[in-house]
């Protein structure tokens, strides 16, 4: 390094370096080298991008019903699989939110979980929430032919223990196995037209007369004043008042577990325990069963049976139920079905006079 006054080549008060020719030939060298590194990074990045799309592709039908539901791409789903995603983001928050003890499942758990091996099926049966025809539908498809109408099965068949397959009477290795790979879902109802959908079937259809026995008479000797001996015999005129008031009656929850008709479906098919991926809902039958098929691979095989009843319980005839039951039951049947209403997302009734 000279000073700007001993070269004649440099400028009044400034300073100048003159590198050695050595360095300028390493210097170039390695901006030559850096420069290679980028091309070839650039063309390994783009290769492995090009292998993963392919192998996206070719996977793309062989993706199982969980990944067509929780990982396809919005576009490629069915706006009926996209609100039963919707449905179970809302129930793994409410589980959050309204539970705070979680426990391990025993085998008394999963008595209402029915399995079918051949398309890795688990479902949850929740009586008057269309179960019998869900019955039909898995018959149909675990029979190898033997059966292929659902609507050819009679009701009765269909409930019969020993024809489907259920998953408290696998080993704890084969139920654990099913849990964490097969698609499993339910169907569930706005719970007081389910309920009163329940007390219309059993208690006042003269065919039922084991209910009539089994519950009725009970119901008869404990709420009613002054009965009949008719009706403490036979059990069969039970008032929708009186069936309320043995619902809520702390006896009954000492010393009775519920009917599966009238259970909660929380105690039935316990979902912050059990990770069901699909929820459908009997206001939306249809689709979301159609939704179901689809996504099990089966809706080219089988057909849910569609409803022609024209006396099915809705909000109008619940609240027509209700309309005789004080406001002191209403709050209190209301509590007792509090999170089957917080689970899955129906709101408070507006016939309710709970105040």
């Amino acid at each position: 390094m000279r000073s700007s006054g001993e070269g004649s080549g440099a400028e009044p008060g400034g300073f100048t370096m003159r590198m050695p020719r050595g360095g300028l030939l390493f210097l170039v060298t390695l901006l030559g080298s850096l420069f290679v590194l980028v091309l070839y990074f650039q063309s390994v990045t783009k290769s492995d991008a090009g292998v993963k799309t392919s192998k996206r592709v070719a996977g793309k039908s062989r993706r199982s019903p969980l990944q067509t539901l929780y990982n396809g791409d919005q576009w490629e789903m069915l706006s009926a699989q996209r609100s039963l995603q919707g449905r179970r983001e809302l129930l793994d928050q409410a589980c959050l939110s309204h539970t705070k003890k979680r426990r391990v499942l025993a085998p008394s758990d999963l008595k209402h979980l029915i399995v079918d091996d051949k398309h890795s099926l688990i479902y949850c049966y929740v009586p008057k929430v269309a179960c019998t025809n869900w019955k039909r539908v898995l018959m149909v498809l675990s029979s190898e032919g033997h059966y292929t109408d659902p609507l050819a099965i009679p009701a009765s068949e269909a409930h019969i223990p020993g024809n489907l397959r259920r998953m408290s009477d696998l080993p704890v290795s084969e139920i654990n196995l099913r849990l964490r790979t097969y698609l499993k879902f339910l169907f569930v109802r706005e719970p007081f037209e389910r309920l009163v959908s329940a007390y219309r079937n059993k208690f006042t259809r003269s065919y039922n007369t084991a209910f009539h026995k089994r519950y009725g008479t009970k119901i008869i000797r404990r709420h009613r004043p002054n009965p009949k001996p008719e009706s403490l015999e036979k059990g069969s005129d039970v008032s929708f008042v009186e069936f309320v008031q043995y619902l809520v009656d702390p006896r009954t929850q000492r010393e009775d577990s519920f009917n599966e008709h009238w259970e909660r479906v929380h105690s039935l098919c316990h979902p912050c325990l059990i990770h069901y991926d699909v929820v459908g809902k009997y206001e939306t039958l249809e689709p979301d069963a159609q939704a179901v098929l689809k996504l099990a691979g089966v809706d080219q095989k089988v057909q849910f049976p569609t409803s022609h009843k024209s006396t099915r319980t809705d909000g109008n005839m619940a609240a027509n139920f209700f309309q005789h039951i004080g406001p002191f039951y209403q709050k209190k049947l209301f509590n007792l079905y509090r999170m089957d209403y917080l689970l899955f997302n129906y709101s408070t009734p507006g016939y309710l006079r709970t105040r």
